[in-house]
């Protein structure tokens, strides 16, 4: 039987979290019911020990509130523990945060995004690489996806493939090695959370120039989260 660990490296609102659980519980329903799969979770923001990478199958790390330039012991911790997990090929999934902190765990450049936030649901452009890439290809063509962040990362790790980009965002995705992914996107996001976000926000969107009504309005399902868990699952069976 596959362990998938995932990796929080945050939480989110407490109104939130009272309604719709956390980011480990998002993560959870987005693999949806496997019996072949069990799902773990170690807390690191919280103080929390990483296991060895080598007792699970695969591994997803979570989004974040925290930046990963402000470099804090636990994300530099968690970051070294990435670099050791990639080099033994257990397949990795790193969302929004964990994106960034793949990237810069790998030797890549994070930092706040140049052409500002990207809040609301979006379009991913797949390139040649995306659209034959095992964890993005069976989108064939472009996809929604639900964004909500404020750091990019701004060079991608030497080795490293991008898959994608969006109107603001040149690395939505990206690919290292036989597997290890990092997307920009939220898949376990659904449109009330996204919704949930863009509000909690709104001053500072509003405040770097976005049209708050037009973001809201563009929040909406797309079906792409639980295609994109589907396939890390597939390559999670395969490893």
């Amino acid at each position: 039987m596959n362990k998938i660990l995932i990796v929080k490296t945050g939480t989110t609102f407490p109104t939130l979290r009272a309604i719709k659980g956390d980011f480990d519980a998002w993560i959870m329903r987005g693999l949806g019911r496997c019996e072949t799969i069990v799902s773990e979770v170690v807390d690191v923001a919280a103080g929390g020990r990483l296991p060895a990478a080598s007792d699970y199958g695969g591994i997803i790390v979570t989004g974040s509130h925290e930046r990963v330039m402000d470099r804090a012991e636990w994300s530099e911790r968690t970051a070294e523990w990435l670099r050791d997990a990639v080099r033994r090929d257990i397949p990795t999934l790193g969302i929004c945060y964990g994106h960034q902190l793949l990237a810069h765990a790998l030797g890549g450049i994070v930092g706040d995004g140049p052409n500002g936030p990207e809040f609301g649901t979006v379009v991913v452009t797949p390139n040649a690489f995306g659209t034959e890439d095992p964890l993005l290809g069976e989108f064939h063509g472009p996809f929604k996806v639900h964004m909500c962040h404020f750091q990019s990362v701004l060079e991608l790790p030497k080795g490293a493939v991008p898959l994608g980009s969006t109107r603001k965002e040149p690395f939505a995705a990206f690919a290292f090695g036989r597997c290890a992914w990092g997307v920009q996107f939220h898949p376990e996001f659904d449109s009330r959370i996204l919704r949930a976000y863009v509000l909690s926000f709104k001053d500072e969107l509003i405040s770097k120039g976005l049209d708050i009504k037009d973001v809201f309005a563009s929040c909406m399902e797309t079906g792409c989260g639980h295609e994109v868990f589907r396939r890390f699952l597939d390559v999670v069976a395969a490893a």
